[in-house]
């Protein structure tokens, strides 16, 4: 047990580092925020000035390791165009971004697994087809594009929802809506299949014999034993959930993390930029191998073979 851990970690600290070379070089690429800074232009003297006091003037591998330090020891820096700390301004749009994410998260399981569950003991009846096709179709498209379409919809043509910001409960309503459908399609597909790899096994029917409610088969002990495949499809559809706010929270005006990284994306603001990937990069690394760890609780087997 203590190896598979051990390398599970190792994996997921190389990708963090592997992630953080890749955003620190892209960032760079992009061009130099003191031309933006310095939008009316600016004497040899002055970009020479703001290069240093931002740190710029340093070789790229020393900016390298003095930025990753800092992230590891909680310094983030100041904004080139805020002129505040990275760590406030992530502070307060943190609430909206994770309330955004936790409520899409929740709908996903709430509705994705019963229906899954339900299309797998409906099997090859109306109610699993139509559970199915509308699956399909609400995971072939973008969550942008139907953000987009609910916006033209309840905003624009019947005027009950508001398009965007941030404040009270019926902001959230079509963000949440353009965010798990995807996710909760997804769950629900891969809960019906592995309930039906399952749901007609031997064992059940011993349980049945004792005369033990349908449902409390289904839900107690096929459920329990497909929990594999649908605890990986959550941890992924979380990650997809936290990526996938960049977007949304753009689309729809969130005052969240997504939306700040978005903004300063443009402006390059490389201490913003970098803090909000790596926040992201850190969170989809550790769900990923939180995921990995809880495989060898459910299946010992997995631990042996690893």
């Amino acid at each position: 047990m203590t190896r598979y851990i051990a390398v599970r970690v190792c994996k997921a600290i190389l990708t963090v580092l592997f992630i953080w070379t890749l955003v620190f070089v892209l960032s760079r690429v992009t061009g130099d925020p003191v031309d933006w800074i310095l939008s009316e232009g600016g004497s040899a003297e002055a970009i020479a000035q703001v290069r240093h006091n931002l740190g710029l003037d340093f070789p790229l591998w020393e900016q390298y390791f003095r930025a990753f330090g800092d992230i590891l020891t909680g310094n983030a820096g100041d904004s080139y165009y805020y002129a505040r700390p990275v760590s406030d301004l992530f502070g307060e749009r943190f609430i909206a971004t994770f309330t955004l994410g936790a409520l899409v998260f929740l709908v996903t399981i709430l509705i994705g697994i019963p229906l899954g569950v339900l299309a797998a003991v409906k099997h090859n009846t109306i109610l699993d087809r139509l559970t199915m096709s509308i699956s399909i179709a609400g995971y072939t498209i973008p969550n942008f594009v139907l953000g987009i379409l609910l916006i033209m919809v309840f905003s624009l043509y019947i005027h009950v929802l508001p398009s965007g910001s941030y404040g009270t409960a019926a902001h959230y309503v079509l963000p949440v809506i353009a965010m798990s459908v995807g996710p909760t399609a997804s769950v629900a597909r891969l809960t019906r299949s592995s309930m039906l790899d399952v749901i007609g096994q031997d064992y059940l029917e011993s349980v049945r014999a004792k005369g033990v409610n349908e449902w409390v088969v289904i839900y107690k002990h096929a459920l329990r034993n497909s929990m594999i495949p649908v605890i990986t499809i959550l941890g992924a559809q979380l990650s997809t959930i936290i990526g996938g706010s960049v977007i949304i929270e753009t689309v729809f005006a969130w005052p969240g993390i997504g939306s700040l990284i978005v903004s300063s994306a443009r402006q390059r603001d490389f201490p913003v930029v970098q803090f909000g990937v790596m926040m992201i990069c850190f969170s989809i690394t550790l769900i990923n191998l939180l995921v990995d760890l809880s495989y060898s609780i459910l299946d010992p087997r997995i631990r042996v073979k690893s």
